[in-house]
């Protein structure tokens, strides 16, 4: 099963980097961009689409990174509350027994 895990990974990589390269050369034209305060250099269009494209995927990750830390710091809370809990019930269960023995 591992196999096919490589070599799904290994298929789907190839495709994307053949599609990578295929919009590279249909995208050649030199383009600018105007971004209201100041204007980036001229480069080629697939360039300035790459660049979006990764910066897009790496604010995702990042945003996500915080998403994840936000709900892993909520479960060690709750954990250790449902420790202490949980430590509050035995020591009652303990207590009832002692009494009524």
């Amino acid at each position: 099963m591992n196999w096919l895990k490589t070599l799904l990974a290994t298929v789907i990589g190839l495709l994307v980097i053949a599609v990578g390269i295929l919009f590279t050369v249909h995208n050649t034209q030199m383009v600018s961009i105007d971004l209201v305060f100041f204007r980036l250099p001229e480069a080629t269009l697939s360039l300035w689409l790459i660049l979006a494209f990764v910066t897009g995927g790496v604010c995702g990750v990042l945003l996500s990174a915080v998403t994840i830390f936000a709900l892993r710091t909520r479960l060690g809370r709750a954990r250790r509350q449902v420790s202490t809990s949980r430590q509050e019930i035995d020591r009652l269960r303990t207590a009832a027994l002692k009494q009524n023995a």
